[in-house]
């Protein structure tokens, strides 16, 4: 069986928003998990603040768990400062059964991503797992600084990442967000994504290594 990637997380700070801005989130958000995938039921929300998704490609799952990150990052509501974050876990593993949808399959990768959420600590954003020790003693590691950059991420730096990795230019993020293209270069610098890009691309490739 092909390897696959299942992400579990939940939103951080969910239940202080009002009414309104929950349904809108949780809404949106629908609408983002399953623009990013093949078969709508291959992600799900659940309980409100939680959510689930398969993804075929490893590189692509993280990939999308940050924009995760930043996604609800910059969903905060400043004005009341009700500050946003999510909690992600992602297994990597095979799958040995697909279900109606997401929550109704099994597998490897399914047990390394949901086990593995419910241990994560709480300046821990992201953690990946397989199902070898030493590979993930390795990746634990290299998150731990990941996570320490993402922690220190403003809402303004999560806009910007969030659009580059949606396939965005520069350019295309300054028109967007009304900035000059210095500025967007200058939010990238400052969140330190040089240093970060490549080792998300590291991460994959160590975690598909036979």
């Amino acid at each position: 069986m092909s390897v696959k990637a299942v992400i579990t997380g939940d939103i951080i700070n969910f239940t202080k928003l009002t009414t309104a801005n929950r349904k809108a989130l949780i809404e949106d958000t629908d609408v983002l998990l399953k623009k990013w995938i093949k078969e709508e039921q291959n992600a799900e929300i659940f309980r409100g603040d939680s959510y689930q998704v398969l993804f075929d490609d490893v590189f692509l799952a993280i990939t999308r768990s940050i924009q995760l990150i930043c996604w609800f990052k910059k969903h905060s509501d400043e004005k009341n400062k009700v500050y946003l974050s999510t909690r992600i876990s992602i297994g990597i593993g095979t799958v040995s059964y697909r279900g109606k949808n997401v929550l109704n399959s099994d597998g490897e990768a399914f047990h390394l991503s949901g086990r593995n959420f419910d241990t994560m600590k709480e300046e821990e954003f992201l953690t990946i797992h397989t199902n070898e020790e030493q590979k993930n003693a390795g990746i634990k590691i290299i998150l731990s600084f990941i996570n320490k950059y993402i922690g220190n991420w403003t809402l303004a730096q999560a806009e910007v990442i969030f659009l580059l990795l949606e396939g965005k230019t520069q350019q295309e993020i300054a028109a967007i967000l009304s900035l000059s293209q210095p500025s967007v270069n200058s939010r990238l610098k400052s969140a330190g994504w040089k240093e970060f890009e490549p080792t998300i691309k590291y991460i994959a490739d160590l975690v598909k290594q036979g």
